[in-house]
């Protein structure tokens, strides 16, 4: 896989004006790194998939990936920004050609930020089929397609950057499930013009306090009117569109565990080697030489599998099991080298001036989400093994 080293060099140097005061700051304020987003739009890194006929670098996703890893592994935080790297696959492999003409330009040139996703609900996690927000088709109301407008009820939860987004892509049932044709139909993906909904007064964004800064939110639909021409593909059929997303999806935020990782790895090793203690530096001693070395092996495999990966969804192959185990096995292995960090600085290693504590709350998310473990293992039994479904 290409490494693209001249664009890793080139974002390390962007980070390099984020230090690590920057993120705590932001940390203990709970405030959006807007500078920094800011900062990586300037330089096109946030338009990277996006086609060049649309005003994008049209890089492949292993330039995404390299791009989200050099960002964590510069001490940053990506959390910000990647999920307009894969949010707007949505848009770019079944919107119309209308719709990608109308939005990705303005998106390629930072005047419009997708990165807010509208799928779990408190109800129903990560099972998507059983979602309740439902958008019912009301013609002849208003100025889209036909003159048609989709009505919107129900909520959202963990939708993160929503307060720091223009558009969502949102997942809504259009079609009950007892009517659906089969139990992943009468889904409905649409593009939604948040600014606009918020100004109606149908679109609440509520803040969720998390154990780290990552800017979630839950969001209520009170009857948000929705344009026919902001459904993305064909109705009922939204399901699939965002499921094929979820590769893409999984991929970067393993790319993005890596870098994490190769910071722990750096900081402990760097860290072993400086620190004297009874006449000799504390990375003599087998103890901690060990875990710092098991963390390096144990990232090295989790990195070939999400470089397979995404060698395999670039040729256009189901990569499916590849994304899932290279995301679980990733969030692992940045989980275990935070670890081997902390204890290798001992009490350090909780005091914010290191900013350990802070990489190492917002790493151990990944073993949760976008999608739990026990999720990843369940799809490897049966996907992979082909034992039977699990309940």
């Amino acid at each position: 896989m290409h490494d693209y080293s001249d664009i890793r060099e080139e974002v390390a140097k962007l980070c390099a004006q984020f230090p690590g005061p920057y993120w705590q700051a932001k940390d203990k304020a709970r405030a959006y790194p807007s500078e920094f987003v800011a900062a990586l739009g300037e330089a096109g890194y946030l338009a990277a998939l996006i086609p060049e006929e649309y005003g994008g670098a049209g890089l492949p996703l292993s330039a995404a990936a390299a791009i989200l890893e050099e960002i964590q592994r510069q001490g940053c935080n990506g959390g910000a920004v990647h999920a307009q790297m894969y949010v707007m696959g949505t848009l770019l492999r079944h919107g119309s050609e209308e719709q990608k003409a109308r939005y990705l330009p303005r998106i390629a040139t930072g005047e419009l930020r997708l990165q807010a996703f509208g799928v779990t609900e408190p109800t129903s996690g990560t099972d998507t089929l059983s979602l309740k927000t439902v958008a019912k088709k009301d013609p002849g109301s208003g100025s889209g397609a036909g003159g048609d407008e989709y009505v919107v009820d129900g909520q959202k939860l963990w939708t993160s950057r929503a307060e720091h987004s223009d558009l969502m892509i949102l997942l809504a049932r259009t079609t009950p499930r007892e009517a659906a044709a089969s139990r992943t139909e009468g889904l409905s993906v649409f593009l939604v013009d948040m600014k606009e909904a918020l100004a109606a007064g149908t679109l609440t964004i509520r803040p969720i306090d998390t154990m780290m800064n990552h800017a979630t939110t839950e969001i209520f639909f009170d009857r948000m009117r929705v344009p026919a021409a902001n459904l993305i593909g064909e109705e009922g059929k939204g399901f699939r569109y965002i499921l094929s997303g979820m590769n893409a999806e999984r991929l970067l935020i393993a790319a993005e565990c890596i870098g994490d990782a190769k910071w722990f790895i750096d900081k402990a090793s760097g860290y072993a080697k400086e620190r004297v203690l009874f006449g000799r530096p504390i990375g003599q001693n087998q103890g901690v030489q060990f875990p710092i070395a098991r963390a390096y092996a144990q990232m090295r495999a989790a990195e070939l599998l999400v470089h397979d990966g995404i060698a395999r969804y670039e040729a256009g192959e189901n990569a499916g099991a590849e994304a899932n185990m290279a995301k679980m096995l990733a969030a692992e292995a940045s989980w275990a080298a935070g670890e081997a960090c902390i204890q290798t600085h001992g009490g350090f290693g909780f005091a914010a001036e290191y900013d350990i504590e802070r990489k190492f709350r917002e790493t151990r998310l990944y073993q949760v989400a976008p999608i739990s473990t026990n999720m990843i293992l369940s799809y490897v039994a049966e996907h992979v093994l082909g034992m039977p479904r699990s309940y």
